[in-house]
């Protein structure tokens, strides 16, 4: 009997994941392999040195084809991407049904994705994923599933994700160079979402934070669909640093502190007189400070973030869409006191988040936040995949840049030449234009 094998790749700022698993009948994945070393040539979710990231690339897939507990033989993995060269729209489409019944088909659908796929981009832009919100029937009914409902034309709100070309040819080469190849490259957060993620909170409105060593990855969902998404700079690496700089220590150091120690908010704290032992360096000796710094001073990188997040969503107004409370995961979740401390600034319940338990079949030790990626990697691309590159015209370049904003260039372009365009407002005159535009079509 054939096995369905499957591979994910999560390339972090600290550590180099690679994990092997089946596929079962059932949709459930039974892990065969793991692999964890310590990440080369990565910083922020970008490739910095191509061989120091691909022999770590190797070296984990390696560990992951040892560990398996059967024979394996695997050429291909999904892998994460994540930057702050990440950005998205919003884009506005819709096409008018061509057959004689009016029902909308597959193909109805693969022609709005096409539309999609052929909107202009910076030149040194790629898109990375195209997923529709939300599909409308003749502009007045949103529907969540249009296959096979009647009628004359079906629009959809897109969100786009864009990256910069650069960064993930860079991704390519290193999983390349390691002797495999890329079988999707998707957004962490999407990743991430998938693994911790249930549909009620999908459906009622969820925030994620996915706090890494380099970045920390955003996504919102609502009604069952992304509705924003980020990547900021701000992770677990910068609240290392803080830790070494004010305290005087070497990063190993200062990763331990935060480790053993850490507390992003001193209501976690158990013994607030608790004073733990820092090693000197140099002339310097050993010394000894209260828990409670190390708390303030990790507290205050860490509310800097999530204070730049709350602002973003207040200016995109996503903060509303927030019913079901924030869940953050990832490897940075893992700060004692680090949800009482989202709680404080976005006012808003969080809770830690944990790969689901049918995700890590086998492997009981995966069910970690520190996990959620690649254990969501496994499950595939939740967007209809990568489209090509375009170019963009001065005129359409602020509407690209501006991020969750539905944008539709074509029909602002076209409603500015086209004289009387004020009366697009009249019902009648819509469905004559439509009517007209699906003749045009049949010819």
């Amino acid at each position: 009997m054939s096995r369905t094998i499957t591979g994910a790749l999560d390339l972090g700022t600290t550590k180099v994941r690679a994990v092997i698993t089946e596929i079962l009948e059932n949709g459930d994945q039974n892990i065969l392999g793991y692999g964890i070393v310590k990440s080369q040539g990565m910083y922020k979710g970008m490739v910095t040195n191509i061989t120091k990231t691909a022999e770590a690339i190797k070296e984990a897939v390696r560990l992951a084809v040892e560990n398996s507990s059967v024979p394996v033989d695997i050429k291909s993995f999904y892998v994460g991407i994540a930057g702050e060269h990440i950005k998205s729209i919003i884009h506005r489409n819709h096409v008018l049904i061509q057959n004689l019944a009016h029902e909308v088909g597959p193909e109805d659908i693969a022609r709005l994705e096409a539309e999609v796929r052929a909107i202009k981009i910076a030149p040194d832009q790629e898109i990375l994923h195209v997923i529709q919100e939300e599909f409308q029937i003749d502009d007045e009914i949103t529907v969540e599933d249009p296959l096979g409902v009647s009628a004359y034309k079906l629009g959809a709100v897109n969100h786009v994700v864009l990256a910069l070309v650069n960064p993930l040819n860079n991704i390519r080469k290193a999983v390349d160079r390691a002797g495999y190849k890329v079988k999707s490259l998707i957004l962490q957060p999407l990743a991430s979402a998938q693994a911790v993620l249930n549909e009620d909170e999908r459906d009622i409105g969820v925030l994620l934070l996915d706090i890494g060593g380099g970045t920390t990855d955003v996504a919102l969902f609502h009604r069952k669909s992304i509705r924003y998404s980020r990547v900021f700079g701000i992770a677990g690496n910068m609240v290392t640093n803080d830790i070494r700089e004010t305290l005087g220590v070497v990063t190993e150091n200062a990763e331990k502190l935060k480790i053993e120690y850490g507390c992003a908010h001193e209501r976690a704290i158990i013994k607030q007189d608790e004073m733990i032992m820092i090693q000197g360096i140099g002339a310097y000796g050993n010394s000894q400070i209260p828990i409670s710094l190390l708390a303030q001073i990790i507290g205050a990188r860490m509310k800097e973030l999530f204070t730049i997040i709350d602002n973003d969503l207040k200016q995109t107004k996503m903060k509303k869409k927030i019913k079901a409370g924030i869940i953050i995961t990832g490897g940075g979740s893992m700060l004692r006191g680090i949800t009482d401390l989202a709680e404080e600034v976005f006012g808003i319940s969080a809770q830690l988040g944990l790969p689901a338990e049918k995700l890590a079949l086998g492997k009981d030790e995966l069910q970690k936040p520190e996990f959620s990626t690649v254990l969501g990697l496994l499950k595939g691309d939740p967007s209809s995949g990568t489209v090509s590159l375009g170019t963009i015209t001065p005129a359409e370049e602020k509407a690209v840049e501006e991020p969750a904003q539905a944008v539709n260039v074509k029909e602002k372009m076209k409603k500015e030449k086209t004289p009387g365009a004020e009366l697009d407002s009249s019902w009648v005159k819509k469905r004559w234009d439509d009517l007209k535009e699906f003749f045009n079509h049949l010819k």
